[in-house]
């Protein structure tokens, strides 16, 4: 063996043991390990019961249907469930009742609705905001619909500036930390250790010398590969509350499908970010993984910043209690903007797997289904449901341009497939597809008719629809709009256009993995 080929198989092999051994291969192994029994289980009784087996499994299957037509899913959901209950008859219908079912997800969704209840009338609507709204029907249903889950008013006495890149959203986040004087929360779904986050913790950490409160919250599967299990520790004896969202346990639980995926930072409760990006240096291009990486964000002065404040603080009392709410949001509103920059309407929103309702899809729904000429869509995903599929080519039938801009460099090839198997029923419906050839598409936007928008976490997959809590904010006649329509016009500049040629052309691989995929595309 060459020595070249002798030294890659030694880093192969110590880096599979450093797996196997990690806090990550360890959780790998037990939770397959209690699958493993659970086949072993059904195994045994198979060969030793098999005419109850059989008889079972016909019950199973036709009790698991009956329940499946009866729920309120969407139809892809459940083509997919019918599929693995046809498969896997009695290991289907256990586990479609099992993630039913939600153990351990109840006790949290009573916490967030007490949470949500109690805090319903700390902020509110100004009586100005809300006589010129009842002369905005058009808007008016919206803020109802978004306040049926959570009490988020429209704002009128607010400023938008957007950010086209996570390099200048980076710069203005850095600037207002270090303004900070009362406190900083900070809510991110990833957070990986690099230049971005070295410059961040050291504001923190000086900030919270100084006596300003900082909280910090994080989604717990960065601890699968980015931090240490330690970390959230380490950040406490640096003088910063810290708390793990969903912490990943060696043990099999529905919980974990669940992931916070949003992100919000709110300073001194005069300024709040929301957007796309994360704090890791991809984000900033400070390192390259899928070649150039486009985000976008926004930063919120004024009375909206309360929405923000208070999304931070209901996740964080998920695992505290609701005594400081008052404090936080009691902030008088510092007014440093001009006049013109309160034009419009600002809609903070939260999504929540815990309830019913998909508020960001239902959103997304709102604007295309009010589209009289343009939608205008940058979307890193494109794991569509067969509403949203719907909704995107009913726009686009009835005259509305839809332009939607991808990924050319995906960050996920199962991704890229899938996004791929809903191309040819887009285009062929008249919606025209864009891919970033520079690399990689993060950003969460929707444009219609150039004035009004939504930036936000919220992608346009299975995910984010269901499993995730997200967060954004709704745009009307605000000056920033005509920021975003000329970024996507920047954007699309530098995209290329999906004909059906392309489609045909795909590679073989990339379409199979597409059809198989989207089979259970509702699961991933």
């Amino acid at each position: 063996m060459k020595k070249e080929n002798r030294d890659l198989f030694e880093k192969g092999k110590q880096g599979a043991l450093q797996l196997l051994f990690s806090r990550f291969g360890i959780i790998l192994i037990l939770l397959f390990i209690q699958v493993w029994l659970l086949f072993g289980l059904l195994d045994y009784v198979a060969n030793n019961y098999i005419h109850l087996y059989y008889a079972g499994n016909m019950v199973f299957t036709l009790t698991g249907y009956i329940i499946l037509f009866n729920s309120p899913s969407d139809n892809s959901v459940k083509m997919t469930w019918m599929i693995v209950f046809t498969v896997l008859p009695v290991v289907g219908i256990l586990l479609y009742l099992y993630t039913r079912l939600e153990f351990g997800h109840r006790m949290e969704r009573r916490r967030l609705v007490a949470i949500i209840q109690k805090s319903r009338s700390l902020i509110g609507m100004e009586d100005k905001t809300k006589k010129q709204l009842q002369e905005h029907k058009d808007l008016q249903g919206l803020v109802r619909f978004v306040n049926q889950t959570n009490a988020f008013p429209v704002y009128q006495q607010s400023d938008v500036t957007y950010f086209s890149s996570g390099e200048e959203k980076f710069a203005a986040l850095l600037e207002e930390l270090s303004k900070a004087k009362s406190f900083i929360f900070m809510e991110y779904f990833i957070v990986g250790r690099g230049e971005m986050w070295s410059q961040i913790l050291e504001i923190l950490i000086e900030k919270a010398r100084e006596g300003v409160e900082v909280r910090f919250m994080y989604d717990g599967f960065c601890e699968f590969s980015l931090l240490p299990r330690s970390y959230s520790a380490d950040l406490k004896k640096l003088g910063i509350k810290c708390r793990v969202f969903s912490p990943i346990q060696p043990l099999v639980s529905t919980v974990y499908n669940f992931r916070d995926h949003r992100k919000i930072c709110v300073v001194d409760g005069q300024v709040a970010f929301t957007g796309g990006v994360n704090l890791a240096d991809e984000y900033i291009n400070k390192v390259e993984r899928f070649g150039h990486w486009k985000d976008t964000a926004v930063r919120i002065k004024g009375d909206a910043v309360e929405s923000f404040t208070l999304m931070f603080l209901q996740m964080w009392a998920l695992d505290g209690d609701t005594s400081d709410f008052e404090h936080w949001l009691n902030v008088p509103k510092e007014k440093t903007f001009t006049a013109d920059a309160q034009k419009g309407w600002v809609l903070p929103y939260a999504d929540s797997p815990l309830d019913s309702e998909r508020v960001g899809e239902m959103i997304y729904f709102d604007l295309l289904n009010k589209a009289q000429e343009s939608v205008q869509i940058m979307t890193p995903y494109l794991i569509l449901d067969g509403e949203m599929e719907t909704a995107l080519t009913f726009a686009a039938k009835r005259g509305v341009t839809i332009d939607l801009i991808l990924p050319h460099i995906p960050d996920k090839k199962y991704a890229f497939a899938l996004a791929k198997s809903h191309y040819r029923t887009l285009i062929e419906a008249g919606v025209n597809i864009y891919e970033y050839t520079p690399g990689f598409v993060h950003a969460k936007v929707f444009v219609v008719d150039e004035r009004k928008a939504t930036v936000g976490t919220v992608n346009l997959d299975y995910r984010s629809f269901y499993h995730h809590f997200e967060c954004g904010v709704y745009l009307e006649d605000v000056p920033a709009i005509a920021e975003i329509t000329e970024d996507f016009k920047k954007t699309i500049s530098l995209s290329q256009k999906i004909t059906l040629w392309d489609i045909r052309n795909e590679k073989t691989m990339t379409k199979i993995m597409g059809w198989l995929l989207k089979i259970f595309a509702p699961l991933m």
